[in-house]
């Protein structure tokens, strides 16, 4: 659905202040879209008609009308036809029951090509112009047999997308090892950028087993707390770091970020006595070469 999004470098002058949106997903989960609504006024939740790169589309209202800076927006927007009537609606859900069938078919066609891979979705246009089909793959797939076979079939253009690890979970769905449904299929329409630091500054195993997701990849919720984490380590003294405390000089030998409190060590021996304090107790009088 690269139809519209975000822009830069577009010139003040040549802009309004502010552009009246609509936001607009196409599945559960998915990217939001924006759309100019026109005349219309739209609430969350209701369908309508939209023009899109790939034709006309059947989508669901995700933000109402509302002003956003013009900055922010891709013009000229594309426009809301209208609202989804009865017979719209109808031909949509007839496309989720073609889609299903269509998903069968190319099941069974592919292992006769073949071909080693593994079919995720099928997914037909509003009009039926184009039927897609999503699948993955562990090595470059050569289907151009199978097009034709199915093009042959369903006598529409037939388009194959293949499609990472990720994107493959966010399609099938699933629980996750915290027990609820993925993230990525319930709510996360973008896949963000997630690192390993990220585990490492929450203090969590690094063990990859118990910080990936069932994609295999590091998973997407440790994320969520990162900029807390950020903010809260930036302001706790280092491990290791000097510091001048009420009871005296010592040595940072343990933090907690999220509480404030750190242990400091009295001396330079492990059997020396350490004391708890809270962060905004001490001072920071020298923080170690590693920090």
């Amino acid at each position: 659905m690269d139809n519209h999004e975000i822009i830069k470098d577009v010139p003040a002058d040549a802009l309004p202040e502010t552009t009246e949106i609509v936001g607009v997903r196409f599945k559960k989960a998915g990217k939001v879209y924006f759309f100019s609504p026109g005349k219309l006024k739209l609430e969350v939740g209701e369908r309508v008609i939209v023009e899109t790169a790939r034709g006309m589309e059947y989508g669901f209202v995700s933000a109402g009308n509302r002003d956003v800076p013009s900055s922010e927006i891709v013009p000229p927007l594309r426009a809301i036809v209208r609202k989804a009537t009865a017979e719209d609606t109808d031909r949509y859900e007839t496309n989720l029951k073609l889609e299903k069938e269509a998903f069968e078919i190319c099941q069974k066609k592919i292992p006769e090509h073949g071909l080693e891979m593994k079919l995720i979705d099928a997914e037909y246009t509003f009009d039926n112009s184009k039927l897609l089909f999503y699948f993955s793959a562990e090595v470059r797939v050569d289907f151009r047999e199978l097009v034709k076979d199915l093009a042959s079939y369903f006598r529409t253009r037939i388009e194959m997308r293949q499609i990472g690890i990720r994107d493959e979970a966010k399609m099938l769905g699933g629980l996750g090892v915290c027990g609820r449904p993925f993230c990525c299929a319930t709510f996360l329409s973008d896949f963000l950028q997630v690192s390993i630091k990220m585990a490492k500054e929450q203090n969590l195993s690094l063990n990859s087993s118990k910080i990936s997701g069932t994609c295999g990849r590091l998973m997407c919720c440790l994320r969520y707390e990162h900029e807390t984490y950020e903010e809260e380590i930036r302001r706790t003294p280092p491990v290791d770091a000097t510091v001048k405390t009420p009871e005296g000089v010592g040595t940072v030998c343990e933090t907690s970020p999220l509480t404030g409190f750190i242990k400091v060590r009295f001396g330079d021996k492990q059997s020396d006595s350490i004391k708890v304090f809270h962060r905004d107790q001490v001072t920071i009088l020298k923080k170690s070469e590693k920090s």
